[in-house]
């Protein structure tokens, strides 16, 4: 046989050029992973687009799809103002607030001293990357919020929530796990945000429901009336971008291109969207008696965001067990939002919220560290969900005694394309 010999082994003999090298292709290989599930995860915007203008009105396309361009560009560059140094902020003993000046220097002001961050990984990867993939986080967690209270809100003042919401709200929670604050020291696990980001969302969008209120006609004489969507293609487009996208949301979670961890991880999270599709499918079939697409699409990302929380420390079949809960779940939450007549038009607070949750008490029954418990995983998620709704719930509140949260009568009944933005999102043409 012939002999094979790595250049990295031709580097030097005394050992020093080759551990150079080694470092340098470790932080290469992890920083291009890095940077691959970054863009993965900015896929999912066009994923959370797709969902929303699917299942929304056909005279509300624009308006939505308006909002689900601006809010990743409000959300990255509010995350890179002050949401990445309040979410990072060095805790030099675990607490609930904390700032690292020297942070914010470095970004903005001394790019030089910014060229590898060592916080995360073995191998590590460079300070831009980890900024980027944090931004992507911080902007979905704004995007949730905008599916469910679509179709009646003003845009202005949801893009006035959403730079607060990512800019304050959602880093100073992120902080207390994932910055090395005082959840974290409690011992309250989250890999890639079933509470942190999902949730947290969840709960936004579950206090603009409470405020915006119902869309006219939605409920009458205590039914619920059906308002179809504008594109189910498009829906079901979006939702296969998500969980493509997903694959970077918790394979990059991993922070490192470590090939057992992130294949591993990759496998629970498939197992749990395809189980929270069947969830979503049998469980529709039986409070239904039909067999509700959109139920089954909802299963498949209520799959995901419950496997979120633990997707490193659950085996593959209770993943497969989270996911079919999760897609049960989402179908119950639909019923009982409707019930307490919470209009949501895309399933965002069944899907995010609900699921969540589930996701982040699931960690403490069946993670595979013994050190995961379920009162912590508890408390976290109360911690959390009572900040977030709270914070969300004044800050729309604000809102709507002073630039007001509602569109008129008029404008919802014919379509915020038209009055908002001078263009419809789908236009027949005939020549004449």
């Amino acid at each position: 046989m012939k002999n094979i010999v790595s250049p990295i082994t031709q580097v030097s003999t005394d050992g020093v050029d080759l551990a150079d090298a080694i470092a340098q292709n470790l932080l290469t290989t992890n920083n291009v992973w890095m940077m691959l599930a970054t863009a993965l995860v900015f896929i999912m915007h066009l994923g959370f687009a797709g969902v929303e203008a699917g299942f929304g009105q056909a005279k509300n396309t624009v308006n939505i799809l308006f909002k689900n361009t601006v809010t990743p560009i409000l959300g990255i560059v509010t995350y890179g103002l002050t949401g990445f140094f309040l979410m990072y902020p060095g805790f030099e003993v675990p607490g609930w607030l904390g700032f690292d000046s020297s942070g914010w220097s470095m970004f903005w002001f001394s790019p030089a001293d910014a060229d590898v961050t060592v916080a995360y990984a073995g191998g590590n990867y460079t300070y831009w990357t980890d900024f980027l993939f944090q931004a992507m986080f911080a902007a979905t967690a704004a995007t949730i919020v905008s599916g469910a209270i679509a179709e009646r809100v003003k845009l202005w003042a949801y893009l006035m929530f959403t730079v607060v919401f990512v800019g304050l709200v959602y880093p100073i929670i992120g902080s207390w796990k994932w910055g090395g604050g005082a959840l974290d020291a409690m011992g309250f696990y989250d890999f890639a945000g079933s509470t942190l980001v999902h949730s947290v969302g969840g709960w936004g969008a579950l206090a603009g429901v409470i405020m915006v209120g119902p869309r006219i006609g939605k409920y009458v004489n205590g039914k619920t009336i059906e308002k179809p969507g504008s594109s189910v293609p498009l829906a079901v487009i979006g939702v296969f971008l998500l969980w493509l996208g997903w694959f970077g949301f918790n394979g990059g979670s991993v922070l490192s291109a470590d090939p057992g961890l992130v294949s591993f991880v990759l496998v629970t999270t498939s197992l749990a969207a395809c189980a929270g599709g069947l969830g979503g499918f049998f469980a529709a079939y039986i409070a239904f008696k039909r067999l509700d697409l959109g139920m089954v699409l909802n299963g498949i990302l209520a799959g995901l965001v419950g496997i979120t929380a633990g997707a490193d420390v659950i085996n593959p079949i209770f993943a497969l067990l989270i996911g079919f809960v999760a897609g049960i779940l989402v179908v119950i939450s639909a019923i009982f939002l409707d019930k307490m007549k919470l209009d949501d038009v895309v399933g965002a607070v069944s899907v995010h919220l609900t699921c969540g949750v589930w996701g982040t008490l699931a960690v403490g029954i069946f993670s595979t560290n013994p050190e995961h418990s379920f009162i912590t995983q508890l408390i976290g998620v109360l911690i959390c969900g009572a900040v977030a709704f709270l914070s969300a719930l004044t800050l729309f509140f604000v809102l709507k005694k002073t630039v007001g949260i509602r569109v008129s009568e008029e404008h919802e009944k014919s379509g915020l394309d038209s009055h908002e933005h001078g263009i419809r999102g789908y236009t027949i043409v005939y020549d004449e």
